[in-house]
């Protein structure tokens, strides 16, 4: 692509290929200019990093930015973990029923044949 396809391009779309897909969002009133392809999810993750991190600075008496975000982080990692935890139960549980309703349904099977087998030779 050449300088002027690249500037007709800007002209046309409104932005240059290098911003494309850019969103700013305000995390702990600071600006950071992030990239990817769904703009809404990031403002969502950022909207979620800066309450935590108004949380955290709400409930306790720092004013360090850089320690409210590790706090913020640990917080976030506390609900992360949790939910696996939550995730690994869940899914243990529907192994188990799985694994039960395999087993009637191979009784059930059984049951079946006999039946069956009884008739055909009655």
């Amino acid at each position: 692509m050449t300088d002027a396809d690249e500037r007709q391009d800007q002209t046309k779309s409104g932005e240059s290929p290098a911003t494309a897909g850019a969103v700013s969002v305000d995390i702990y009133d600071q600006v950071y200019h992030l990239r990817g392809s769904d703009s809404e999810y990031i403002e969502q993750l950022a909207a979620l990093v800066d309450a935590k991190m108004r949380a955290v600075a709400a409930l306790g008496s720092t004013v360090d930015s850089l320690r409210v975000a590790v706090l913020a982080s640990l917080n976030i990692a506390d609900e992360l973990f949790a939910l696996r935890a939550r995730y690994d139960s869940l899914a243990g549980s529907v192994n188990r029923s799985e694994d039960t309703m395999r087993s009637r349904a191979g009784t059930l099977a059984g049951m079946l044949d006999e039946v069956l087998e009884d008739r055909r030779a009655g």
